[in-house]
């Protein structure tokens, strides 16, 4: 690991930040001490007892808060290095402030076997610099047919389930899924797309995707997927998170389904 990657050792005084924790309802600016790589004191409006030996940061006009959680990342290894990898993303992570990320199983091969969970699990300890969690594939291959061995891939430390970039368009599948996730309590990321409808779409229809003249994809190739597989979460008791959502009609859907009690999470790009 490059030197400017390691993290720092020993004693930490970070002073001046405005210190951001919403899990104890702190926003303030203060000084925070850390001592044998935890959390020692925080500090508001007093100076932080220093002691020796201790590296001080320069946090004024920062932020000082936990570590950011992605739920939904591309880090392309293994089969797309030209695009990402394991170094690479976390290392972009970081800098970011990202210290976990959930990697999706869009790669080649998929990340449907124990093999290929161990594998990226390797590569995270010899070459990332952030916590990386596998994502497994719902189904095998993500070609929609199978579905792949869950207790094998949630054996193996996987976080989720999901086809990501494709979706699963079986209904009975996604039922079994989703049966499977109320006993194992994984989730199940759903990309949400009828293939008939989008077709060669590119973006979503409306007067941008006029003006730049390129095929739209009208709200219905994502929203009636958004129902179906609610209503099977629901019937099913299972726990769905739908991806990338980019409707209003998904943002009500998944509305509506919370004030049902159904066990629905949603997020944007």
């Amino acid at each position: 690991m490059a030197d400017h990657l390691k993290p720092i050792s020993g004693n930490i005084l970070i002073k001046g930040g405005r210190i951001i924790d919403p899990s104890q309802n702190i926003d303030t600016i203060g000084d925070l001490l850390i001592i044998d790589g935890k959390i020692s004191s925080i500090s508001i409006n007093k100076k932080c007892n220093q002691p020796k030996d201790c590296v001080v940061i320069d946090a004024r006009g920062m932020v000082v808060c936990p570590g950011f959680i992605d739920l939904h990342c591309h880090l392309r290894q293994p089969g797309f290095e030209d695009k990402e990898t394991i170094a690479t993303g976390t290392r972009a992570a970081a800098k970011g402030g990202f210290t976990t990320i959930c990697c999706m199983p869009n790669t080649v091969p998929p990340i449907d076997s124990e093999d290929t969970v161990k594998y990226i699990r390797a590569l995270t300890v010899m070459e990332g610099v952030v916590r990386v969690l596998p994502v497994g594939c719902v189904t095998k291959g993500r070609v929609g047919s199978q579905l792949a061995d869950f207790s094998e891939l949630a054996a193996s430390g996987v976080v989720a389930f999901s086809d990501d970039g494709s979706p699963v368009s079986d209904a009975a599948i996604m039922r079994l899924a989703l049966e499977y996730s109320k006993k194992s309590g994984l989730p199940i990321i759903d990309h949400c797309e009828d293939l008939a409808l989008s077709r060669n779409g590119v973006m979503n229809t409306g007067p941008l995707a006029e003006r730049l003249r390129v095929d739209g994809i009208p709200p219905a190739a994502e929203e009636s997927m958004v129902e179906r597989d609610i209503d099977i979460a629901k019937k099913t008791g299972g726990r769905i998170h739908i991806a990338h959502v980019s409707t209003v009609g998904s943002v009500e859907l998944i509305r509506n389904a919370k004030g049902q009690g159904v066990t629905v999470t949603a997020e944007v790009t």
